[in-house]
């Protein structure tokens, strides 16, 4: 099992950039394919960004491209999420999650609990 806990969400203007993180704690950390999930207000939690155990490949909604970046550092167990050029409709709750399947086909099997992101116009 693996335990995710996510932090650096907040306000920011439209234009603006945040760092999201997400701290895992366990030893099969680098085991597991790791991404991001996000769900506005009303609706349904739609698959961001994820990336593979090494790093070496990374999966993109077509929303995000050319505007975030998901990388990851297995020395420290953590995942990370750059947003930049955020736009209000980026604003939404932001969930890590670990899967075992790749990034291109990346369904959440544990998930953290969570992180605001606040894009305003």
């Amino acid at each position: 099992q693996v335990q995710l806990v996510e932090s650096g969400g907040g306000l920011v203007q439209a234009g603006g950039s945040l760092r999201l993180s997400c701290a895992a704690s366990g030893r099969t950390f680098i085991y597991y394919t790791l991404g991001w999930f996000r769900q506005a207000p009303g609706k349904e939690r739609d698959f961001v960004a994820a990336i593979s155990q090494s790093g070496g490949f990374a999966q993109y909604a077509d929303s995000v491209k050319g505007r975030f970046t998901i990388s990851r550092d297995n020395a420290k167990n953590t995942v990370y999420l750059q947003m930049n050029s955020l736009k209000p409709e980026d604003t939404a709750v932001y969930y890590c999650a670990a899967s075992s399947r790749p990034p291109n086909n990346f369904i959440g099997d544990y998930w953290g609990e969570g992180t605001l992101v606040t894009v305003s116009s």
